[in-house]
């Protein structure tokens, strides 16, 4: 009988990262890492001496996020492409003109609005007609009080 073992490759080189007897843990420190896709291939070996493969894609990100307004993947534009470019790391500074990306308002925001204003005159018309019953009341008389 074999003792179970693990070996872990990262991005097919052919040195392991580790090589150890199971169970076992194993720390990968990214920091040394480019950002982007990488992919660890893990070969264990059971008592039985068969051996079974697993690979684990995954994305490395330790630089700051880039948020692009004005550009979308895989559009199609024409002549002058304008846009704008922002990034920000939970290492720099706190920034609150920063804090937040800047972009267009959404078209759906601005049909809302639009609703909800066509909404508000309709409800001040429907509202601007007295009824019948309080029309010769004294608060919607057109006659002026004067003592007399």
């Amino acid at each position: 009988m074999e003792n179970p073992r693990v070996r872990v490759y990262l991005d097919g080189d052919k040195q392991p990262i580790a090589d150890q007897e199971l169970p076992t843990e194993i720390s990968l420190d990214t920091a040394g890492l480019s950002d982007g896709p990488h992919r660890l291939t893990i070969f264990a070996r059971g008592e039985s001496g068969r051996e079974g493969v697993e690979e684990i894609p995954f994305v490395v990100h330790n630089g700051p996020g880039i948020v692009v307004s004005g550009l979308r993947p895989h559009s199609i534009r024409r002549g002058k492409v304008r846009f704008t470019v922002d990034a920000f790391s939970a290492d720099d500074p706190f920034d609150p003109r920063r804090a937040e990306a800047r972009s267009s308002i959404p078209v759906w925001v601005w049909v809302m609005s639009l609703f909800i204003l066509a909404w508000a005159v309709f409800y001040a018309a429907r509202m601007w007609d007295v009824p019948a019953e309080f029309a010769h009341t004294p608060t919607y008389s057109s006659q002026s009080l004067t003592g007399g």
